[in-house]
């Protein structure tokens, strides 16, 4: 008979997503600051890489806390995001709205990020982990403000640059 899968069991398998997408971004994310051509777009990159070098991090004291070993379990959520930001980049390669683009990829990126560590927070509370809850919450905080600096960017900028000169 199979084991009865628990919380816990969920809150782990969920933390292994978050971890091999948060691994597969750390890979994507030099790729989109490469094709990035606006300055600004770039930096956001580029602290986007830096705070996900902290992310993964953290994810690795939460498998601590809880005493498994931080190992990643394979998210086809991600790898669908991150296909779909290449066919982007690939279709508007020199064209006025790969920024566009880049920032649309970039936000369902945080936007999976966002679900994935409001729920791991609120199942670390219900399991008694207050601190790996106030890893996750920190993270969450930073998530949700790169997706906030994204729409900015975009609606500062960005947007109407992809309009291009005709418009």
């Amino acid at each position: 008979m199979a084991k009865e899968k628990t919380l816990k069991d969920l809150f782990h398998d969920t933390l292994r997503d978050i971890y091999f997408a948060e691994k597969q971004i750390l890979k994507a994310l030099p790729k989109m600051h490469r094709a990035a051509t606006n300055e600004k777009l770039q930096s956001a990159f580029e602290k986007h890489r830096e705070q996900t070098e902290d992310h993964v991090a953290r994810l690795e004291q939460v498998f601590e806390m809880i005493e498994k070993s931080a190992r990643g379990k394979t998210c086809e959520a991600i790898k669908g995001i991150i296909d779909e930001a290449e066919d982007l980049i690939a279709d508007y390669k020199d064209t006025p709205a790969l920024d566009a683009a880049l920032i649309s990829s970039a936000q369902a990126v945080e936007h999976y990020e966002i679900t994935r560590y409001g729920t791991l927070s609120r199942w670390a509370r219900e399991l008694g982990l207050k601190d790996a809850a106030k890893l996750l919450d920190q993270t969450l905080k930073e998530e949700s403000q790169t997706d906030q600096n994204l729409t900015k960017l975009a609606e500062a900028t960005v947007n109407e640059a992809a309009q291009g000169a005709t418009a």
